[in-house]
């Protein structure tokens, strides 16, 4: 559009304002009271809302790892192992798994959430061996001995 004149510019900006305010409305609607049909208010309102949605998106991980961790450290009672050892022995033993899969395994798959166990536990036990020991790498699956010749 080409405006000769800065009157009729000024005339069209109705439009523009209108949408703006049926966009701001558009996420008041289910907002109860004057909130869903007042801009003022909804303005207020809209923009709470989005800073408490931001905010929760940073809360939802936060309970999800707290979650995924109560729930292996559940799995990990039944097992007779505690969740820090679990998670120590896992990674000693190079098994790349986030808490999040683990906590499914544990609930969806239990047997195999239980070799985990028994594999940190090995591990564990490997370990207590070899602080004991005569001083020699422990034997078994775990042991990763170079020979030089």
């Amino acid at each position: 559009m080409v405006f000769l004149s800065v009157s009729h510019w000024i005339r069209n900006r109705g439009a523009d304002r209108y949408w703006r305010v049926q966009e701001v409305l558009k996420h008041a609607r289910h907002f109860r009271g004057r909130k869903n049909r007042c801009f003022m208010l909804a303005v207020r309102s809209v923009q709470r809302a989005f800073v408490n949605a931001t905010k929760a998106r940073k809360a939802k991980k936060r309970y999800m790892r707290t979650l995924w961790i109560n729930r292996i450290a559940g799995a990990c009672r039944e097992h007779g192992l505690k969740y820090p050892a679990l998670i120590y022995n896992l990674v000693k033993t190079q098994v790349a798994l986030n808490r999040k899969v683990i906590s499914d395994l544990a609930i969806y798959e239990p047997k195999t959430f239980k070799s985990l166990a028994a594999l940190a536990q090995r591990r564990r036990e490997e370990g207590f061996l070899a602080a004991l020991g005569d001083g020699k790498e422990p034997e078994g699956i775990f042991s990763r001995v170079v020979k030089h010749h």
